[in-house]
């Protein structure tokens, strides 16, 4: 049996890389994504103090250290049974909303965006941020640089940092907000909604402008039928940072609808010898393999997962492009993985539309912030990090210490989904062994669709790492591998 192996894959967090086998006739036989790292921050934060975990986690991941640690913040704040005060809250989804702005910005221009704006079939040192600044122009890197920027800075203004924030405390936040900062906030966020808008015209005119992009959206090779989940505010609609989570199946209704107390009662989670990332399912259908539709338990999460999980977009120019994309798909849920991308862009004109409404509203200046903790015990806080849904699962001793932890991060939800997808691409897309660099950078669009983050995602391992070490000459050549 031939293999073909993509070593390493490209544009996402982490590390990984795929394995597809060919049968005698050329014809994919399987395809595995695996993950080689492993981080095991649930077992290095047993001992801890527990006030330490909205700064400890942070550092799983450079990209997504605000959604880790709110999640971290939510947590203690169950856990020291303490109520924040409204304007905390708010000023912790301010914040929140800030970090979506630059993630998704980076996402779709600097990983997965190329694909679109430049081509599936460019050359490699093409499909990258230089290469959309070739093709859309100077002006247009200029402002996408500008604009993650502004995203970074309401986040440092807020949190104390840009990248790894210092302000959640349980029962609150550290500081509350000037109106100077407000003012500066409000300013950045204007830009960042136009720049919002801007991006999705480019969307419009590019990807669904094109008929070979739609119909690559459309096509079997990256269709799933699976179950969505996602948090969703008491009307249904999208929230990032609070609310119930929601599960709809494969035909759009309410399957599931459960408060983070309760994840364990539906969310378990299977492991593969071949992978150090967990692979979670709905425990009311269960663990059925790497399958999808209504009898398999596999579960997708991240920007079409939320926008399939909810009724709708909470702010008005986010809702007319989420109805204007099941109108153009065929209605809901969407189970193209490519749709991810739309969907991504939907929830950043909400982003901005969200801060924008939040800035303004009197209470974010308040210098009621904090509230007194209570004695410690156990907590779980869900958060949408931009990959999907973050959940973090604390128990502490009567000292505050940290006794145990469980986090399923978002990539970790998705992961089976991934797998699946890289897996039906490659079978929709190799055939009598005919693969090409842009076949298998079309197999890549599969996993970078989910925006995926494998250095958060791999936090367990059974027995021993399998550590391989491979040396390359100069040729890239391999010369020697080593394993303990």
């Amino acid at each position: 049996m031939k293999e073909i192996l993509i070593d390493p894959i490209t544009r996402l967090e982490g590390h990984g890389n795929i394995s597809i086998f060919l049968n005698d006739k050329g014809e994919v036989e399987n395809a595995y994504l695996k993950v080689p790292e492993l981080r095991g921050f649930e077992q290095f934060c047993v001992g801890r103090r527990a006030e330490l975990m909205p700064i400890l986690t942070t550092r799983i991941c450079g990209v997504c250290p605000v959604a880790h640690h709110f999640a971290a913040t939510k947590a203690l704040d169950v856990a020291f049974n303490v109520e924040p005060p409204s304007a905390a809250k708010k000023l912790r989804e301010l914040m929140y909303v800030a970090y979506f702005i630059y993630d998704h910005t980076l996402h779709f221009y600097f990983l997965g965006g190329p694909d679109f704006v430049v081509g599936p079939d460019a050359p490699p040192e093409k499909r990258n941020i230089l290469g959309v600044i070739e093709k859309a122009g100077i002006e247009v890197g200029k402002e996408v640089i500008k604009h993650r920027a502004y995203g970074q800075k309401m986040t440092e203004i807020i949190g104390g940092k840009a990248t790894h924030p210092v302000c959640g405390l349980p029962g609150g936040i550290s500081k509350p907000l000037s109106e100077e900062n407000r003012a500066e906030i409000q300013r950045m966020a204007e830009s960042c909604h136009k720049f919002a808008g801007f991006t999705l015209k480019l969307f419009h005119d590019i990807v669904l402008g094109n008929p070979k992009y739609v119909d690559m959206i459309k096509s079997e090779a990256y269709t799933m039928k699976t179950y969505y989940m996602g948090l969703v505010d008491e009307h249904n609609k999208v929230n990032f940072y609070d609310g119930r989570v929601r599960v709809v199946d494969q035909k759009a209704n309410e399957f599931l609808k459960f408060e983070p107390r309760d994840y364990l009662t539906h969310v378990g989670e299977h492991v593969e010898s071949w992978s150090y990332a967990k692979m979670p399912f709905l425990k009311k259908v269960g663990w059925k393999g790497l399958v999808d539709g209504a009898d398999s338990g596999i579960y997708r999460v991240g920007p079409l997962g939320r926008l399939n999980a909810s009724d709708g977009m909470a702010t008005p120019l986010a809702q007319a492009e989420y109805e204007e994309m099941y109108k153009t798909l065929g209605g809901k849920p969407v189970h193209s993985t490519l749709a991810f991308h739309w969907a991504r862009l939907v929830e950043l004109m909400y982003a901005t539309e969200r801060a924008l409404e939040m800035v303004e509203d009197p209470e974010i200046t308040s210098t009621n912030v904090r509230a007194k903790p209570g004695e410690p015990g156990e907590g779980i806080g869900i958060v949408e990090a931009a990959r999907g849904t973050l959940i973090h699962h604390y128990t502490l001793d009567k000292a505050a210490l940290i006794k145990d932890v469980n986090m399923i991060v978002a990539t970790t939800n998705n992961y089976p989904a991934i797998c699946m997808s890289v897996r039906d691409a490659a079978k929709g897309l190799i055939h009598e062994g005919k693969a090409d660099q842009g076949v298998l950078n079309k197999i890549e669009m599969a996993f970078r669709a989910y925006d995926p983050c494998f250095g958060c995602a791999t936090h367990y391992a059974i027995g021993q790492m399998p550590l391989t070490l491979k040396i390359y000459d100069s040729d890239k050549k391999l010369v020697r591998t080593v394993q303990p």
